[in-house]
């Protein structure tokens, strides 16, 4: 089982990403041949400072590792130094439809919000989406629910492929971590948490230090009653109680059992922020003591891309001789 995954090097990560993405990212080492990408040239469809996204691709290369990445069992690499990325891209272009594209969600909903330029970089983000995964010929892609979409699109242009020029490209399966929908913001529960739309209190960062989660969770926003039970009408307890589950790596009912005499959502609150801050704590010390060592960082993204593209560039041979590109073998 090869699995592929791209993480967006943009924004702090939070509790979300955590639980729903890294910690996935963590336990795919032992399910099968893992390889995790950081996507800065999707950064790159949106404004950005570059000298900000250098220094978040480091962020994002320290947590990953601190998480518990590591760079001898998976490969662990920056997608720009992987030229076969852009390369395939193009490719694909030529079995991607303009009205495909035209009506993807997060396209529509993105460049509605770039007023001054919307790139066309943001247009063709799903067909480099799908370069990245079917470069490598992944079976399991794992995402958030938002990208189904996408990952969709990926199947159709591997089957529309395979369809015009023979059998080349495997066609990936989606794979959607439940716990990722269910961590939800702090100050309105209705919503996932998030790192854009969201007030600083709603959303708990990785990187936050105990003080701040404490009092993130304390200030969380509850239901009327003091039962410390899930429910549609409780949508502040059961979030506190999927977070306490996810984090404890335990049934959410277990939650519900061992707080059934609580004397109200205080100890819900406070058994919650002690848990998160037990989970993180080792995560940060780890990130702290490889943050500052960027010539480490690069070195480690470095092996990951000589690994990853000996194995894109024979996908890409092979896609070239499909095509009639390029000089025969």
């Amino acid at each position: 089982m090869r699995i592929f995954s791209g993480i967006q090097p943009t924004g702090r990560k939070h509790l979300g990403n955590y639980l729903g993405a890294i910690v996935q990212y963590v336990a795919g080492q032992d399910r099968g041949e893992a390889i995790y990408c950081i996507v800065d040239l999707h950064a790159t469809t949106r404004p950005y400072d570059p000298a900000e996204l250098r220094a978040r691709v480091h962020d994002t290369t320290a947590l990953l590792i601190a998480a518990g990445l590591d760079p001898a069992r998976c490969i662990l690499f920056r997608q720009s130094d992987v030229a076969e990325h852009t390369e395939l891209c193009w490719l694909l272009t030529a079995v991607s439809a303009f009205g495909e594209l035209n009506r993807m969600h997060q396209f529509r909903d993105k460049s509605g919000g770039q007023r001054e330029l919307a790139s066309a970089g943001l247009f063709l983000y799903p067909v480099l989406q799908a370069a990245d995964v079917l470069a490598y010929r992944a079976e399991e892609v794992p995402v958030g629910e938002d990208q189904r979409e996408h990952v969709e699109l990926m199947r159709d242009v591997a089957e529309r492929f395979n369809a015009r020029f023979g059998e080349t490209l495997v066609v990936p399966a989606l794979r959607v971590p439940q716990v990722a929908a269910r961590v939800r913001d702090l100050q309105e529960p209705e919503r996932k948490m998030s790192t854009t739309g969201a007030g600083e209190q709603g959303t708990l960062h990785v990187l936050d230090d105990a003080e701040a989660i404490e009092r993130k969770f304390r200030r969380a926003v509850t239901d009327s009653g003091t039962e410390i039970v899930r429910g549609p009408e409780k949508p502040g307890v059961s979030n506190l109680i999927e977070i306490l589950a996810a984090v404890r790596e335990i049934e959410p009912g277990e939650v519900e059992r061992e707080l059934a005499g609580a004397r109200g959502y205080g100890d819900l609150k406070q058994a919650t922020a002690d848990a998160v801050i037990a989970r993180l704590s080792p995560v940060q010390e780890r990130y702290r003591a490889l943050r500052d060592d960027e010539a480490r960082l690069e070195a480690t993204l470095a092996a990951g891309a000589a690994k990853a593209r000996a194995i894109a560039a024979e996908t890409l041979t092979d896609v070239r001789e499909r095509m009639g590109v390029g000089s025969p073998r």
